[in-house]
């Protein structure tokens, strides 16, 4: 069959490894689905109906989902199943891309081995049937680097606008591709200089391509939010109670596991990962950037993303974890297919052999088989430890088991219980406060005061709290409660155990209407609390 047919089985193995589980829908992804619905509706490009707040960090995405549902069903599309399928097409092309990008090289081994990873890998999987942006940028991404190395930089200029639409860390990997894009201007311009040539051109093209949409999204973020930068990212840096070194332990951690090593070797694989990954990176990124000299912000892109996101110290989300590992995998790989083509050839030429073709015969057939083993079978057989034939909750269907959604029917249960009551008032409706608002508030239809902050302003004025509120990373502010005075509230139990529900000024004015079973985080349930009337 050959090489040729393996894009079109990449491409549908990572499509299958997406279907087969079915939706897992993450929180986050119906704020991004209530932001479409609200598009359609005729309401904006608003969260709660007349609040111009930017909450979501994916406006091409929220478009993309939008433009998906008017022919499946307008404001009553299934926005999961849509999300669900953008995502498993574009995580397919990205396969394509990662096994071509290796073939070229004449690596064809390690570009099989990182697109058959990251077909099934639960750090690609989870998180397109989890309804995120995850896979469209990724995609974005890497066919921006595959666009810019192939020379065609009017292209890479149009990813590069898509991919920074989709999410604004983009520019992590647009800032490396347009230094080296500049540098590569003035090599040219002094070479036409040099030889007395005239100068080439002002890439014109490239610059209008990427900057005039991104000027327009600027401009009207600004008239209309009155911003351009998503309130999300100013809610989350004062809500959330971090250690100092929080996020560099965790991206510590997963630059030592890309495959998910400690679930078979366990937690000690780690110390082996920190030296062992970088090294067979540094060797694979060497060997591509010397074959491939415009490849180098590829290879710087992991490195950096690490560091900035270390200084920045966020609350570290699984997806935020997924960008880099696409050249992270695949540099990786083609260091491990260097390295076990030397051994093999030192090996070979060991053995007491009469002729140089069986000493040819002899490397070649065990290179095969070595490459076959350690650069595709077990990093897949690695990474395939996380999934589950039968996860013990949602759907009784193959799925990784990071794909957890436990907390998200909970708080399907709650919207179910509620929902009738709030729509019956859809002129003015009710308001909902929680700290994990995209199932509620997607389900209830109800005005959502957003206690985290995202999509709503008012909230992020009470934090930072007293760190005696705090449980785990998050505590609910009492006088945001008292002061919006909200007609219900769902929480875990965990977010206002030392705060919120030891105030006795809140149970002055609330009573606990139902309490669904759950340790989740460690919490006693989850509550629903109702304003009391009169």
């Amino acid at each position: 069959m050959g090489w040729r047919w393996l894009p079109v089985m990449l491409f549908l193995i990572a499509v299958t490894a997406r279907l087969l589980p079915g939706p897992r829908t993450i929180d986050d992804s119906y704020i991004t689905y209530r932001y479409a619905r609200n598009l359609l509706s005729g309401e904006g490009f608003v969260y709660n109906a007349g609040e111009r707040v930017l909450g979501t960090t994916t406006p091409l995405y929220t478009g993309l989902i939008a433009l998906a549902a008017l022919p499946t069903g307008g404001i009553n599309a299934p926005y999961p199943g849509l999300a669900w399928l953008i995502n498993s097409l574009a995580d397919g092309l990205t396969c394509i891309l990662l096994f071509s990008i290796g073939h070229r090289f004449k690596y064809g081994w390690a570009g099989l081995g990182a697109a058959l990873t990251w077909a099934i890998a639960p750090f690609s999987v989870t998180f397109a049937i989890g309804g995120l942006e995850t896979s469209v940028f990724i995609l974005l991404l890497t066919g921006l680097i595959y666009a810019h190395w192939q020379g065609r930089h009017v292209l890479a200029a149009a990813l590069a606008c898509l991919s920074f639409l989709t999410r604004p860390d983009a520019l992590i990997l647009i800032g490396l591709v347009a230094l080296d894009r500049i540098l590569q201007l003035f090599k040219e311009w002094r070479q036409a200089r040099q030889a007395g040539r005239p100068a080439p051109g002002f890439p014109w093209a490239e610059l209008m391509v990427f900057t005039l949409p991104t000027l327009a999204w600027l401009i009207f973020s600004t008239a209309y939010f009155g911003s351009p930068l998503p309130h999300s990212i100013a809610a989350k840096s004062v809500a959330y109670r971090l250690s100092p070194n929080e996020g560099l332990v965790r991206l510590l951690q997963h630059y030592a596991t890309p495959f998910l090593e400690h679930l078979t070797f366990g937690v000690r694989w780690i110390a082996v990962g920190m030296s062992l990954y970088p090294f067979l990176f540094l060797v694979g990124a060497w060997q591509a950037v010397r074959a491939a000299p415009r490849l180098w912000p590829w290879a710087v892109y992991p490195w950096l993303y690490f560091v900035i996101f270390a200084a920045a110290n966020p609350l570290i989300f699984r997806w935020y974890l997924s960008p880099p590992l696409p050249s992270y995998i695949l540099f990786i790989l083609i260091g491990a297919e260097i390295l076990i083509g030397s051994v093999t050839v030192a090996i070979s030429r060991n053995r007491k052999s009469s002729t140089q073709e069986q000493v040819k015969a002899t490397s070649g057939r065990l290179l095969q088989v070595l490459l076959a083993v350690f650069v595709v079978a077990m990093p897949v057989m690695l990474s395939l430890r996380e999934w589950r034939l039968h996860p013990d909750h949602g759907p009784d269907r193959p799925a990784p088991e990071m794909a957890w959604f436990k907390l998200e029917l909970l708080y399907r249960q709650a919207a179910d219980e509620l929902g009738a009551e709030i729509q019956q008032a859809p002129g003015n409706p009710p308001t909902l406060a929680a700290g994990d608002v995209g199932v509620l508030g997607f389900f209830t239809g109800a005005r959502i005061l957003d206690t985290v902050g995202l999509n709503s302003p008012q909230s992020t004025g009470y934090y930072p709290l007293d760190p005696a509120l705090y449980v785990i990373t998050y505590a609910i502010s009492p006088d945001l409660i008292l002061d919006n005075q909200p007609d219900y509230v769902v929480i875990l139990e965990v977010y206002g155990r030392e705060g919120l529900l030891k105030d006795p000024r809140f149970w002055e004015q609330y009573d606990l209407r139902r309490k669904i079973p759950t340790d989740v985080y460690g919490s006693d349930g989850l509550l629903i609390m109702e304003r009391k009337k009169g």
